[in-house]
């Protein structure tokens, strides 16, 4: 069947290519993020978990919350979104293999192996726990190998918004590595994923889970009700610290395990360092799996890789450097290789005798060999010898033989009674959440006590609902889960009030971020003239400061245009003094010209020029003044006994004015006299010619 997603354009960004795997929740895509041109990993949830808005909104929160965690062994959580009814997260795309791949692969690691494993995996829970995160699905299929060699845990942000959201089809997918407080509803933190991460390290040293069952109820029963045994009882010759590490943190109780990742780190380093060569080497030559009780046929013979017979002594200290994923990889097949090699010499070599034939001569390399096999025999033995209880029960005594095995039957009986009780009709049976939104807080506890279900009360804000009445609950309505498990009832505190921030003084750029990041929103700008406020800032707000909205509220902004313009008055003709304090009287700034011009019209010390000569100007602006030094003095010719209409076109063209006083009419045009007649005169002053 073709996935109707591939080739397609998520959010009109994320360009689908292929499909990479399938979930309990999702399905993850490899795509090519357009805008940045790179590969993610994008992860689409199922229909039925998209169409749930209360879902929908923790998932929202928790994405957001793995977001802010950057780790080198954690994989980033890159965008978030809901286009439609698919709802999706953007992840970093990690191309290589998983843990379970390993481990389908080789089915044991070496100490030396799981222990770096491990190293890098906790070395993520402790970045995240210090942040505020838990994991709540720690497990092989979500530690991915990178083939950079980079190790890295993943889906962090989503276990949380499931668990709380899905029925208990989650708890089936993960109940292998799932801790004892979630199957009884207690709650995870920290040390929930410190429990999960144990079961992996068991897994790693012995090749098999150490609770397994026909379903997955089973498992989850023993997870609450057994110990986890240690490696070395499935693996004898494992070291002692190996088994306390990992009976640490399976520890029934949260408070006996550590109390989180970085704790658990600083242990897990100071055992690599402390262990000896063949003790991180170590490779167990077949293991068991344990049984539940009423289980049968639950033996699996663990097996070593091909030719790992011998230890590999190492060449470097552990914690020098951390080797990646590729490196602890190609280590251990290196090791395997060159340990089959040699048992191949070996057996070559010690085929027959040496060159003198000696028939009695036995090489060191047989010797060795032998007490290799003596030495496996006797851990053999010791190991039988363990296990063979001291007293043992009378021959002699059938009678009380047979009344222990009728009361270790009728203890199961009563077992199997007590679980089908307890997980049909008890606090383990499944009850679907009933709808009680818009109820009183009194009425929804009554209906959630109806179906058995324990709840605790968390108010929260509401646009909707009015203050006091239920929300809704987490799990949602028509969710099933068990009686046993925690239900939350939300109650509505009203609408979330925001205070009005001060913006005055602020450019109108900086008050609609100061208010936007207090959740309000910019509502209409106006402009007026201020003295006192510069232009582009806040000088008025409504509502004002301190004033308590609701999300999204807009507040109004009146940003100054700086001081209003004024009128230039004219000053010209004016003294110089007269001018400036009509200037200034103006609120505007005179300047006086240094360079003064020569007026016929205007007085010396008067303004002769100014600019500008009117209009408008910005308060505080300049007027520039030129004040006049009187009219220019010029020489005065004589034109006595020349014509008079020569001396007339002459002294206009000098700048002055001239009058004609005619005798007798003026008959010859001649000038008799002139008034004045040589020296000097202000330029436009009067020329008298009397003419004859």
């Amino acid at each position: 069947m073709n996935d109707p997603l591939l080739e397609t354009l998520v959010d009109g960004r994320y360009q689908v290519r292929s499909r990479i795997a399938r979930g309990g929740m999702s399905t993850v895509y490899l795509a090519t993020d357009t805008r940045l041109d790179r590969d993610v990993a994008l992860k689409v949830l199922y229909p039925h978990l998209a169409a749930d808005r209360g879902f929908l909104d923790r998932f929202e929160r928790e994405a957001k919350s793995a977001a802010r965690l950057s780790h080198p062994h954690v994989v980033g959580v890159l965008d978030q979104g809901i286009e439609g009814s698919l709802a999706y997260l953007v992840m970093e795309y990690v191309p290589g293999r998983t843990l379970r791949d390993v481990l389908n692969e080789r089915t044991v690691l070496t100490p030396r192996l799981a222990l770096a494993m491990m190293d890098a995996v906790v070395d993520g829970l402790a970045a995240a726990h210090e942040a505020g995160l838990v994991h709540r699905d720690v497990k092989p299929e979500n530690v991915l190998l990178a083939g950079s060699g980079a190790i890295k845990i993943a889906d962090f942000g989503l276990a949380r918004a499931v668990t709380t959201s899905t029925n208990t089809g989650t708890l089936v997918g993960t109940v292998a590595y799932l801790a004892p407080e979630l199957v009884t509803g207690a709650g995870a933190d920290a040390r929930s994923d410190i429990y999960s991460a144990g079961i992996m390290l068991y897994e790693m040293l012995t090749g098999v889970q150490p609770f397994t069952g026909e379903v997955p109820i089973q498992v989850a029963f023993a997870h609450v009700h057994s110990t986890v045994p240690a490696p070395s009882a499935l693996c004898p010759g494992l070291a002692q610290d190996l088994d306390e590490l990992v009976q640490w943190c399976t520890a029934q109780d949260p408070e006996e395990r550590p109390v989180d990742g970085s704790a658990l780190l600083g242990e897990l380093r100071h055992i690599r360092t402390s262990l000896t060569d063949e003790q991180l080497d170590f490779h167990a030559p077949g293991t068991t799996a344990p049984q539940l009780p009423g289980q049968t046929d639950a033996t699996t013979v663990v097996r070593p890789p091909s030719g790992a017979t011998e230890v590999l002594r190492r060449t470097e200290a552990v914690g020098r450097t951390e080797p990646n994923a590729t490196e602890i990889l190609q280590r251990a097949d290196n090791a395997t290789t060159v340990l089959s090699t040699a048992g191949h010499q070996e057996q070559d070599q010690d085929a027959g005798y040496d060159d003198e034939g000696d028939e009695d001569y036995v090489s060191p390399r047989a010797g060795r060999r032998q007490a290799r096999r003596d030495f496996k025999a006797r851990q053999k033995q010791s190991s039988r010898d363990a296990q063979r209880p001291e007293v043992s029960l009378r021959s002699g005594r059938p009678r009380r033989r047979g009344v222990l095995l009728a009361l270790l039957l009728t203890l199961l009986v009563a077992a199997a009674a007590f679980a089908g009780w307890f997980f049909g009709a008890g606090p383990g049976a499944l009850v679907a959440v009933p709808d009680v939104s818009n109820t009183s807080v009194e009425a929804a506890g009554a209906r959630l006590g109806e179906e058995g279900l324990r709840y605790t009360t968390d108010e929260v804000y509401d646009e909707v609902v009015a203050a006091g009445l239920a929300i809704g609950t987490e799990p949602g309505a028509a969710e099933e889960i068990r009686r046993f498990q925690p239900v939350t009832l939300l109650v509505s505190r009203g609408p979330e009030l925001f205070a009005v921030p001060n913006v005055i003084q602020r450019t109108q750029e900086d008050a609609g971020e100061q208010l936007t990041d207090a959740g309000l929103g910019v509502g209409t700008v106006t402009e007026e003239f201020s003295e006192d406020i510069p232009a582009g800032q806040v000088l008025a707000q409504v509502p004002a400061a301190d004033a308590e909205l609701r999300r999204g509220t807009p507040v109004d902004l009146t940003v100054s245009k700086g001081p209003a313009p004024v009128e230039v008055p004219a000053v010209a003709g004016l003294s110089q003094d007269e001018a400036v304090k009509r200037i200034e009287a103006a609120g505007l700034e005179a300047a006086v010209e240094p360079e003064r011009v020569n007026s016929r019209d205007i007085a010396k010390g008067s303004v002769a020029v100014q600019s500008p000569e009117g209009g408008l100007l910005e308060r505080g602006g300049t007027v520039t003044l030129t004040i006049s030094d009187g009219p220019r003095m010029v020489q005065v010719p004589s034109y006595v006994g020349k014509q008079a209409d020569t001396a007339r076109k002459e002294l206009e063209d000098l700048g002055f004015e001239v009058q004609v006083n005619e005798i007798l009419g003026g008959f010859f045009g001649t000038v008799r006299a002139q008034d004045p007649s040589g020296g000097t005169a202000p330029e436009g002053a009067v020329i008298t010619l009397t003419v004859v």
